[in-house]
């Protein structure tokens, strides 16, 4: 993309975004900004939540079919995000769900027992009849994690702007911890419009990334987090059965 392009393209971004996360946009009035984003203060089965006291339940494995990809990557002013192209899924108790995209939240949106991590990846999925479902990945500082180096240098550091990485290529699987067992709920999108009856996996152990790699998102974008919400009448479960 050339110079001419990328400015037209932050130039329509400008014009369409108008939820943020500072105290004029943020989540603390996204249900105000929009009657489309009613649900970010009216509903009553919101994400993220405090992960506390799950019930242990024997839950249907989740099969994972990634299949490596080409990167398109875009800052869309509230996160980052990869584009993931059509072919790669995951199925849980007879459903498919297919892989939109990934993006990320620093610092993390759920907490477990009221604490923070350092980062969150999101994996969104939707089933043939437009049902979402969302893995969840906690992030800590650690050691460098080289499954992000395909690129996490080439992060888009403007709002609007995007890079096509086609000599690169990327499985999303191997992002994602070798052991899978998942705390389970149903809640909603994290941002507006905060649409309800999401079905939620975050995987209950967290991934590495080094300081630097964490920073590195940080100094483009902190503070993208929605606050946790009220768990209210929702179950919250965590796995039983093997899932590596």
């Amino acid at each position: 993309m050339n110079r001419r392009e990328k400015t037209k393209q932050i130039a329509q971004y400008t014009e369409t975004v108008c939820w943020g996360y500072t105290a004029e946009n943020g989540p603390d009035v996204w249900g105000e900004l929009n009657p489309e984003y009613e649900l970010c203060g009216a509903g009553t089965h919101q994400s993220p939540i405090d992960i506390v006291n799950p019930t242990p339940t024997k839950l249907p494995v989740i099969t994972f079919s990634y299949q490596p990809i080409s990167i398109n990557i875009r800052n869309t002013g509230n996160t980052i995000e990869v584009v993931h192209p059509e072919g790669s899924w995951i199925e849980v108790d007879g459903t498919k769900y297919h892989l939109l995209q990934f993006h990320f939240h620093a610092p993390s949106e759920h907490t477990v027992s009221g604490n923070l991590y350092d980062m969150e990846m999101h994996l969104v999925h939707k089933s043939e009849d437009g049902r979402l479902a969302v893995i969840g990945v906690l992030i800590e500082s650690g050691r460098t994690n080289p499954a992000f180096a395909a690129f996490w240098q080439y992060l888009p550091s403007v709002p609007g702007e995007s890079e096509e990485i086609k000599d690169v290529t990327l499985n999303v699987l191997d992002l994602l911890p070798s052991a899978k067992h998942t705390y389970r709920y149903t809640g909603s999108l994290t941002t507006p419009p905060c649409s309800e009856g999401v079905k939620w996996f975050v995987l209950t152990t967290p991934i590495e990334m080094s300081y630097s790699q964490i920073a590195a998102f940080k100094a483009i974008l902190y503070g993208n987090n929605r606050p946790v919400q009220p768990l209210n009448d929702r179950e919250l479960l965590i796995d039983t059965l093997s899932n590596s």
